[in-house]
């Protein structure tokens, strides 16, 4: 079945020509022009990713991304790609903060948008122990249970106590590694590369915003959660019990 990808750009002739060039690569491309109309069709019918302009009129590509990851569910948990100004850290920054998944600077060539996409794809397969790009099967990755936490790779599940906690492929993925051996100190080098593609290169500062983001998830299912502990110039390690 082909992956959806949902693409939102108040600039027409930029959604025509990527949605152009997806269609060609075999993807499915749904086209919005303002983030209002996109935020309740993605609401509605969750594509595979998404790609968001960040600056748009009323509603920007931020507010949609904040939007729908404070809605939580399927929807919530979509990899995202921003398109930003080039050039603009701060919109970087801020992107990658929100939960965005990836960003890519304008103008961009469509092959490395493609590249980004299937990066992703990809991981959000792998996570959810889905089909291999060779299209053989992954093998069956195993549930982590470490005390309270229970995580399910191959559907992509986080559970606190029975209540299940919606996170982003980079921040299952982030959480995963930490909980693999708890006790365990990483530092923020090892987490990006537990989190990230090798060509794409942000800050390692990016994962202090991954776990505040991953922490604030988890305390809204239990105000007292305290299981990701941070060693100040060290990196985090998940907390044994």
């Amino acid at each position: 079945m082909s992956q959806v990808i949902a693409l939102v750009d108040d600039d027409r002739n930029i959604l025509t020509s990527v949605s152009i060039g997806l269609q060609a690569e075999g993807f499915v491309t749904r086209v919005y022009t303002d983030a209002a109309t996109a935020l309740k069709a993605i609401r509605d019918n969750v594509p595979d990713l998404g790609v968001f302009d960040i600056k748009m009129p009323a509603m920007d590509g931020m507010e949609l991304l904040r939007r729908l990851r404070e809605g939580g569910g399927r929807a919530g948990a979509m990899p995202v790609i921003f398109l930003t100004s080039k050039d603009d850290e701060l919109d970087e920054a801020l992107g990658l903060a929100m939960g965005a998944d990836d960003y890519i600077a304008k103008p961009f060539s469509q092959r490395l948008l493609i590249a980004r996409i299937r990066a992703i794809l990809r991981r959000a397969e792998l996570s959810a122990g889905g089909e291999a790009a060779d299209g053989g099967t992954e093998p069956e990755v195993p549930q982590i249970v470490r005390g309270r936490l229970a995580m399910d790779p191959a559907r992509h599940r986080v559970l606190w106590d029975g209540r299940e906690v919606s996170l982003t492929v980079t921040e299952f993925m982030i959480l995963e590694a930490l909980a693999q051996r708890p006790g365990v100190v990483k530092n923020r080098n090892q987490l990006l590369d537990a989190a990230y593609q090798e060509d794409v290169f942000v800050d390692d500062r990016t994962i202090d915003s991954h776990i505040k983001r991953i922490r604030r998830k988890f305390r809204g299912a239990d105000p007292s959660f305290n299981a990701i502990d941070t060693l100040y110039g060290v990196g985090y390690r998940f907390g044994e019990e």
